[in-house]
């Protein structure tokens, strides 16, 4: 099965953000928890969640069921209809947001939910620009992506009104701070004189990721977040929170905003609400934005919002989230288990610069001289992540960092299995 499953990949399938030719992809037959493994029976602990989405761990029998079940009753039926699944879906999301936010547009995935967003806030307030991240991730459609900082952008750069800025990161401050205060208020600094550059008239949102993920898990430092609240209410601006990649237990909480004593005026999600079992995604909508269509139409819809699979599998992975306990689990282990243990990777290997994270997200950034902070090349991160994978641990490496992130479900036993495989390989000779 390893030769078929290779063969076709190669002749048929095209991957993404990858050059075809030299794609050599792992193959993976099936997962359960936190594992996954191959048809030839080698297994691997699954330390990436696949793309920080697998919250709930693979194969969840609960979800499982709830999708199973939905698929004998109906398994599709047009948005434009009320469904029990979908009604479910959306109050087990707002019963967990904020107070003031009671209805979920539901989206195919993160990516449509930034869309959406940022069209909602540009309705609401009349005016077109976004204002977003150098250091960020939101998607891959026409706004997200022009809304996304790294280099995935500049290919992709034809939607109209985004403008980026500058965000608190003290390792590699663009401030030239010293403390997390000092990064903190000339972050703060720095945003309004672009808000004010840009004209606050013309700036319908900023858009944050409430902890930047694919961009190197960067916590924002005390009142960052409280601080750019303030500058969109003194500017009439709509403050979106992406929680994509961060929410829904991730960082030990439903929401990782909720650690910063702020609330948004959108929030989008995707990834962690289901883990990824069914495509979906979406935004909660607070209560002023949503009375703006209450007789207005919402110019957008797509054939496949709340789809009953999707919808039931929401349903499944909260339900079990809830009753399970998972997210006070990944509270815990990233509290107790994996702070202490990458701390200690790091006093012990000279090649990590920086430890950083919550819950079970967590980044080693990696440097080939701590002194200067200089990051590590392609080349010791592609041997880094051989030797990772050859010992049976299946990492997410970005740039130069490994990010530590587990399931919600990894047990303490499965956190030192995989601390033990990060000091063996970064005890080798890497930067020779």
């Amino acid at each position: 099965m390893t030769e078929r499953t290779t063969e076709l990949d190669r002749a048929h399938v095209f991957h993404s953000w990858s050059a075809q030719a030299a794609l050599k992809p792992l193959v993976i037959a099936g997962g359960l928890g936190c594992r996954v493994w191959d048809f030839d029976g080698r297994s691997y602990l699954d330390f990436s969640s696949q793309l920080v989405n697998v919250n709930i761990g693979h194969q969840h029998p609960a979800v499982i069921r709830a999708i199973t079940e939905q698929a004998q009753t109906l398994t599709t039926i047009s948005p434009a209809t009320a469904n029990l699944a979908r009604g479910e879906a959306a109050k087990r999301i707002t019963d967990r947001a904020p107070e003031g936010f009671n209805k979920v547009f539901f989206t195919n995935g993160g990516a449509d939910a930034n869309e959406n967003a940022i069209r909602m806030a540009r309705l609401h307030t009349g005016r077109d620009k976004v204002l977003s991240l150098y250091k960020s991730y939101h998607g891959n459609t026409g706004s997200a992506i022009v809304a996304t900082g790294d280099w995935r952008r500049i290919p992709n750069e034809y939607a109209r009104g985004h403008v980026h800025f500058f965000g608190p990161f003290l390792y590699r401050s663009e401030f030239w701070a010293t403390t997390e205060q000092e990064e903190c208020a000339r972050a703060l600094h720095h945003l309004e004189r672009v808000i004010q550059s840009e004209g606050p008239a013309s700036v319908a949102a900023i858009m944050l990721e409430s902890v930047p993920g694919t961009a190197g898990i960067m916590l924002p430092p005390t009142g960052y977040l409280a601080g750019v609240r303030a500058l969109c209410d003194k500017y009439g601006i709509m403050l979106i929170f992406d929680e994509v990649m961060c929410g829904f237990g991730r960082t030990g909480r439903w929401f990782a905003f909720e650690a910063y004593d702020v609330v948004p005026d959108l929030i989008t999600f995707a990834k962690g609400v289901n883990s990824g079992y069914v495509p979906t995604g979406g935004v909660i909508i607070s209560d002023p934005i949503a009375a703006d269509f209450d007789e207005t139409v919402f110019p957008g819809g797509l054939t496949y919002s709340g789809h009953p699979l999707a919808m039931a599998s929401i349903v499944g992975a909260l339900d079990a989230m809830e009753d399970e306990g998972i997210v006070e689990n990944a509270a815990r282990i990233g509290r107790d288990v994996l702070a202490p243990a990458l701390t200690a990777l790091q006093a012990a290997h000279r090649i990590i610069g920086e430890v950083r994270g919550d819950g079970v997200f967590w980044a080693l950034e990696l440097v080939a001289d701590r002194d200067t902070r200089e990051p590590v090349g392609a080349a010791v991160m592609a041997r880094i992540k051989s030797e990772l994978l050859a010992r049976g641990l299946l990492p997410f490496l970005i740039e130069n960092r490994i990010h530590v992130v587990p399931p919600c479900v990894v047990t303490d036993d499965e956190v030192a299995e995989a601390v033990a495989i990060y000091d063996e390989v970064l005890s080798l000779d890497l930067l020779s």
